[in-house]
């Protein structure tokens, strides 16, 4: 199977399997009006999504970089669309808990395997990581549309229908188990390519992307009422905004790749937060419609490094990729997420504006650590044997010790 089919069932699944993340948030209008919850109890809903997918992400990084888990990818995708399918057809608050936590078991299980693969599917190539994350992107942004075209018009029975994203997904990943199958061969003859850790720099990574992650969680938690306010012009302005942030997503990731091949990842990510300061400060301060203009410019600067910053720390710890990849999607991610009810708060008690003033100095301190940080020597992917790496560091180890 060549490389950009691979690459593409990838991104696709991704896809697949990230319109359960975004299916969450989107389902809560529906929780409320239906059995009406309040907005702490709905709250709780997400928060248990975020919180389970912090903890357990890493959890199985770790064991990715232990144990080859290709199996997880239908599995795991599988599970985050049947938690979601299920949560609507219980009017008990604890088992709707219970079926998104297995929804959210199974996306924070697909992520680190999944980018495991698909970076060696690329050969290495940002180009093909930034298609990858797109598929993700994509996925998130359609997940309102898909939930309000399943229950928008009837009730929560219909989430069922939620689960065949997940169906489409677990198919497109057999061929890619059949490829990973074929390959073995070459697997157990060619070690990964290896290299020492770097835990300082990978450390300061992350820290980075937990500032981006802020941002950009904040603005997409209350830009669309911030929109209403400054625009006066109703939901239509709110919905304009949000779809720009998201939209601005899709393009800064592939933009991303392609200025990762022409100049290295630190160079490009630094310049994206220098962009993001100035962009971010137009969203919250620039009167009248340039304020939609800005918000594109915030999510392309802040998507750029998106896909850069996983390579980036799977090459920063070269032998436990799993974890970086676990941490760098999904850890510091959903700390971000925790910052929105301060900032909720902070609104409550002052101004919107107010609040969301703060969010200008994130991307510039994204800004400073990346001026610290060096620029890792990629690995190479021979022709025939970019499957290697997917032999986890203690298998490789053990190997050579046979041998």
């Amino acid at each position: 199977m060549r490389a950009n089919t691979s690459i593409s069932l990838l991104a696709v699944g991704h896809a697949c399997v990230d319109i359960y993340q975004g299916a969450v948030a989107a389902l809560i209008p529906f929780f409320v009006a239906e059995r009406d919850y309040d907005y702490a109890v709905a709250s709780g809903i997400v928060l248990t999504a975020s919180l389970l997918s912090s903890v357990v992400q890493p959890v199985f990084g770790a064991l990715t970089d232990r144990w080859a888990m290709p199996w997880l990818l239908p599995i795991s995708t599988l599970l985050g669309g049947v938690g979601i399918a299920l949560s609507g057809l219980s009017g008990s608050y604890g088992l709707t808990l219970f079926f998104v936590a297995i929804s959210g078991i199974g996306v924070a299980a697909y992520h680190p395997e999944s980018a495991r693969v698909a970076r060696l599917a690329g050969r290495g190539s940002h180009r093909a990581m930034s298609w990858f994350s797109l598929g993700g992107n994509i996925g998130f942004a359609f997940a309102p549309l898909m939930v309000s075209a399943a229950i928008g018009h009837g009730s929560l029975r219909w989430t069922p229908v939620l689960v065949l994203p997940a169906l489409v997904g677990a198919a497109l990943y057999v061929p890619v188990l059949r490829m990973l199958a074929q390959r073995r061969a070459d697997t157990l003859k060619t070690l990964a390519p290896g290299g020492a850790d770097d835990v300082v720099s990978f450390v300061k990574l992350s820290l980075a992307v937990v500032f981006r992650s802020v941002v950009f969680t904040g603005l997409s938690t209350f830009i669309s009422l911030y929109a209403q306010q400054r625009m006066q012009g109703g939901t239509t302005a709110g919905t304009v905004a949000l779809f720009l942030l998201f939209l601005g997503g899709a393009v800064g990731s592939v933009l991303g790749g392609y200025l990762a091949n022409r100049y290295d990842r630190v160079r490009v990510s630094r310049w994206s937060y220098l962009l993001s300061v100035a962009a971010v400060t137009g969203v919250i301060y620039t009167p009248g419609p340039a304020m939609f203009l800005f918000v594109a410019l915030t999510s392309t600067g802040l998507y750029v490094p998106f896909s850069l910053q996983v390579t980036l720390g799977q090459d920063y710890l070269p032998s436990r990729i799993g974890t970086a990849s676990g941490i760098t999607l999904g850890l510091t991610v959903s700390i971000g997420g925790l910052i929105s009810p301060v900032l909720g708060h902070l609104a409550d008690s002052t101004t919107l504006k107010t609040a969301l003033t703060p969010l200008i100095a994130m991307p510039a301190l994204s800004w400073f650590l990346f001026r610290t940080l060096p620029e890792p020597s990629a690995p190479e992917f021979p022709e025939g044997t970019a499957t290697a790496a997917l032999v986890p560091a203690a298998a490789r180890k053990g190997r050579r010790r046979t041998a």
